[in-house]
């Protein structure tokens, strides 16, 4: 029997957009965005291609793939879903409030209907009224969870409130753990995720974007506590999007998704020791990435438990 994991899902959810395009209400604060002299049409159709190519890539190897399509045209970042929603052990479901006012609309009634029929949901905690108080957590983009140990991370940003991170973890049971991060330039890091991957057995993380010594080496020490490989990524790595993967469990055993972008970017030793505890699944995504996110940012990860058997 391959190996499972709490912490490795085996069903998740993505969007696929038909008018895909970087957000220019995300540019301010999102420094890992970066122009492309494509048009609009020809980098929406290579979008709409790559999510194609990943969903079909993650079902290759087992995972189940809830496809939903985003046919709009004004939800430019609709292909993250990671941060709108997040499920959780037990049937618990939180919908996030989205700092960009033009990324609300990506919260989508007929996911939340799916996640009802095809599995156990026990309940559904809405945050996103909060926008109107201007506190914002933008689900698993804003925070980087331990499902194994009950810990949330989390960077402060102006899209992750520490009073809502508080409330969350309150209400979903999780110790959270906050700190500074900022990248190569000094700028802060928008999103948790883009600098940090939890798995099962190992965590890789830019330690060095947290500049604060003293909080480093308490946020290195928790990760430690897991008995986890700790793989340290470099700022020219998180630039690439090496920190934003994520675990899966697949047909054979656990699978680490990220983009060939990432995967470029570890050395050998650092590959080596992923691949003593996971299978690497690089997805083609550049098109996608020109909007300040990769493969974990796309792939909303589903943490329950299914009402009948799923195969991919």
């Amino acid at each position: 029997m391959p190996r499972s994991s709490l912490q490795a899902p085996t069903s998740v959810v993505m969007i696929r957009p038909h008018h895909f395009t970087p957000n220019a209400e995300t540019a301010l604060d999102n420094h890992f965005q970066t122009h492309t002299a494509s048009d609009a049409a020809s980098m929406a159709q290579a979008a709409h291609a790559e999510v194609t190519r990943a969903a079909e890539a993650l079902q290759a190897v087992g995972v189940h793939v809830h496809l939903f399509e985003d046919e709009g045209t004004d939800t430019p970042d609709s292909v993250f879903p990671n941060n709108w929603f997040s499920t959780h052990t037990g049937g618990h479901v939180a919908v996030y409030p989205m700092y960009s006012p033009n990324r609300r609309g990506e919260r989508r009634q007929d996911v939340l209907e799916m996640l009802k029929r095809d599995y156990r949901v026990q309940d559904i905690i809405d945050y996103s009224g909060l926008e109107q108080d201007n506190l914002f957590l933008e689900g698993t983009g804003a925070m980087v969870i331990d499902h194994l140990e009950r810990v949330a991370y989390a960077a402060r940003s102006k899209r992750t409130s520490e009073i809502l991170l508080e409330r969350f973890c309150t209400h979903f049971n999780y110790e959270p753990v906050v700190f500074d991060a900022v990248d190569a330039n000094g700028k802060p890091i928008y999103h948790t995720n883009v600098l940090m991957c939890i798995g099962t057995d190992f965590a890789m993380i830019g330690l060095d974007s947290i500049p604060d010594a003293p909080r480093r080496r308490e946020v290195a020490e928790r990760l430690r506590r897991g008995e986890r490989d700790i793989i340290e990524l470099s700022h020219a790595q998180i630039a690439d999007f090496a920190g934003n993967a994520i675990e899966l469990q697949g047909r054979e055993g656990l699978v680490l998704a990220l983009s060939s972008r990432a995967l470029r970017s570890l050395d050998a030793e650092q590959r080596e020791t992923l691949e003593s505890h996971v299978s690497l699944l690089p997805l083609d995504i550049p098109t996608i990435e020109h909007a300040g996110g990769s493969v974990r940012c796309m792939i909303a990860g589903l943490h329950l438990s299914a009402r009948t058997p799923q195969t991919a």
